[in-house]
C-alpha cells in the first residue's frame, strides 16, 4: 500500500481520485488503469456466508504492521453516504465523478494483541467498499477529514488496549441500493464483509 500511504503524505486539499477508480464505472476516461481488474466483481471474490457479520459486529485478525504482527479487533460501524454536490467538491476532476457519490466507512479498531506500532497503522489498508456487488473507487485523502474519522499519520506507537476510527472513502454509484464493507486481515486473504443498506 505505498501508494496510498505516500498519497497521503503528499494529499492536496482536493483529494485524489485513485488508480482504483475500477469497476464502478467512474467517468469516460477509457484508459487501462481505469477498467475493472479481472474477477474484481465475481462471486469467487464474494466472502463466504459465513463471514458476513451484522453492522457493529466485530472479527479479529493479525496484521503485519511493520515487522511484527498485532492482533486487532476490527468492527465495520456505519457507512456515511455523500451527495452528488459534496462529491464534486472533493475530486480534482468534478467530470469523473459524475453520477457518483462518496461512501466512508468507519472502522473502530482496537489493538488487541502485540507490541506497539512503530509507524503509521496498514489494519485498515484491505478496507474496500461495494455498491451493489460491484467494487467502488478509491478517494485517496477524503476518509482523514469525514466527522469521526482519525488520521492514520497520528496513530505511530498505537498500543493495546487502544481503539481508534480510521475511516476509508469509495466512490459509488449515486443510486445503490445495497453497500457492503469488506475487510481481511492481509491482501488477497479471506474477507469478513458488513452490509449496510444504500441511500
Amino acid at each position: 500500500m505505498l501508494y496510498r500511504k505516500t498519497a497521503l503524505r503528499a494529499a492536496a486539499p482536493v483529494a485524489v481520485l485513485a488508480l482504483a477508480l475500477t469497476a464502478c464505472g467512474g467517468g469516460d476516461d477509457k484508459k487501462s488503469e481505469d477498467k475493472p481488474k479481472a474477477g474484481a466483481s465475481t462471486s469467487q471474490n464474494k466472502p463466504k456466508e459465513e463471514s458476513v457479520l451484522a453492522a457493529g459486529k466485530s472479527t479479529s485478525g493479525k496484521v503485519k504492521e511493520d515487522k511484527a504482527f498485532v492482533t486487532y479487533d476490527v468492527t465495520a460501524e456505519k457507512v456515511d453516504v455523500g451527495t452528488e454536490a459534496e462529491t464534486k467538491k472533493l475530486v480534482s476532476d468534478p467530470k469523473r465523478a459524475k453520477g457518483l457519490v462518496t461512501a466512508t466507512a468507519h472502522m473502530k479498531i482496537m489493538h488487541k494483541g502485540g507490541a506497539p506500532l512503530t509507524d503509521t497503522p496498514d489494519v485498515q489498508d484491505t478496507t474496500e467498499i461495494y455498491a451493489d456487488g460491484t467494487r467502488g473507487g478509491l478517494l485517496i485523502g477524503a476518509a482523514e477529514d469525514a466527522p469521526g474519522c482519525e488520521d492514520e499519520l497520528d496513530l505511530e506507537g498505537w498500543k493495546k488496549g487502544e481503539t481508534h476510527v480510521l475511516c476509508e472513502t469509495y466512490l459509488i454509484p449515486k443510486d445503490s441500493k445495497s453497500i457492503e464493507v469488506r475487510w481481511s486481515a492481509k491482501e488477497d486473504g479471506d474477507q469478513v464483509s458488513w452490509k449496510f443498506a444504500g441511500k
